[in-house]
């Protein structure tokens, strides 16, 4: 469940019925994944008859991720992948600034989103006249931008990062002081790791009195909102009731929630710690389909269910909407050539970092 090809080709929807139901059946019920069959059927024919390639990110639900995607990880590694991959078409099966990457790494290829509403609360946190005032107030100070955001932000940066790579893009510039944008907490998070400090400008009394090179990181308000909602008093609950318990947390989550946790790392990275660590049991703080995930991959495990936080974005996506967007080659992702030069040249230093 770190990036997989997950090399599909079903032969009838019994096959797929089948295959889903070994992996889902503690998860699914059963009358939703014979629904799911027949149109996960369907969307292979089309995705052949389309030369497309679907990718699907962790987040996506069970009986979707399970049955549909070419290949599926997190949002770094299905970047690189986009850059790669020698389809016509990619479907990507996640919210709106992946499929925007994507076609960033793509210009030439056709970049599907299944749902046009599939936003997300961190990338409209911050605009790209937003970054421009930051870069106007501290001139010279390098801007890092998540990956969670839209074009015209990450063409007014100078590099991206993933959850999983932030703290090594911070410390690869040759800057005391850089601007990070826009998720609060993940900035908090990379300054603990770090060992720098950080402001928020706008929070303070007099912050034209601010000066660049007085702080190590200058953030900015952005928060998920599905990992703000996980708090200390959840794990203390937790932990009264399940003394033995693994809690990993999303570095998108508060820090003092990260700090309460046992490991903190992206999607990718809390998958290849259940898988090597002997734990009698886990709890995932982040979107709570990828714990069903893990679930159905490694029913040896034990998950803990905290799970009442979907991530209304994340979940537009649908198998039907996934098929649509095969058949009608709808929700086309567009980004104006001058931003995608400008973004491609953050995200092409993001990649490099590794």
């Amino acid at each position: 469940m770190t990036l997989q090809q997950l090399n599909r080709t079903p032969t009838s929807v019994e096959e797929i019925y089948r295959e889903m139901k070994a992996k889902l059946h503690d998860i699914v019920p059963d009358v939703e994944l014979r629904i799911k069959a027949e149109l996960a059927y369907e969307i292979h024919q089309l995705k052949k008859e389309r030369n497309a390639v679907i990718l699907g990110h962790n987040y996506m639900e069970p009986a979707l991720y399970h049955s549909i995607p070419d290949f599926v990880g997190d949002s770094l590694q299905l970047s690189r992948l986009a850059a790669e991959t020698d389809k016509d078409v990619i479907v990507f099966c996640g919210v709106e600034f992946m499929a925007e990457t994507a076609k960033i790494l793509n210009p030439t290829k056709t970049v599907l989103i299944p749902s046009d509403k599939a936003g997300c609360s961190l990338a409209s946190s911050i605009t790209a006249e937003d970054v421009r005032a930051l870069k106007a107030r501290f001139p010279g100070v390098p801007v890092v931008t998540y990956v969670n955001t839209y074009a015209d932000v990450k063409a007014e940066s100078d590099i991206c990062c993933t959850s999983s790579n932030a703290a090594a893009v911070v410390n690869s510039l040759d800057s005391d002081t850089v601007i990070f944008i826009p998720d609060e907490y993940l900035a908090r998070n990379v300054a603990q790791e770090t060992g720098k400090r950080i402001i928020f400008p706008s929070r303070l009394p007099n912050p034209d009195a601010i000066q660049p090179g007085s702080f190590d990181i200058i953030g900015w308000h952005g928060r998920c909102e599905v990992h703000e909602q996980f708090t200390i008093e959840d794990i203390h609950s937790v932990r009264q009731q399940f003394p033995d318990v693994v809690i990993l947390a999303h570095p998108e989550c508060s820090p003092e929630v990260v700090a309460a946790s046992d490991f903190s790392g992206s999607t990718s990275a809390m998958i290849r710690f259940v898988r090597e660590t002997q734990a009698p049991r886990f709890l995932l703080l982040t979107e709570c389909s990828m714990g069903d995930n893990i679930a159905a991959e490694l029913p040896d495990m034990e998950m803990l269910r905290l799970c009442s936080v979907r991530c209304p974005h994340m979940n537009q996506i649908t198998m039907e909407e996934t098929r649509d967007a095969l058949r009608y080659l709808r929700y086309q992702i567009e980004v104006p050539e001058d931003i995608r030069v400008r973004a491609l040249a953050a995200v092409e230093r993001m990649l490099a970092i590794g």
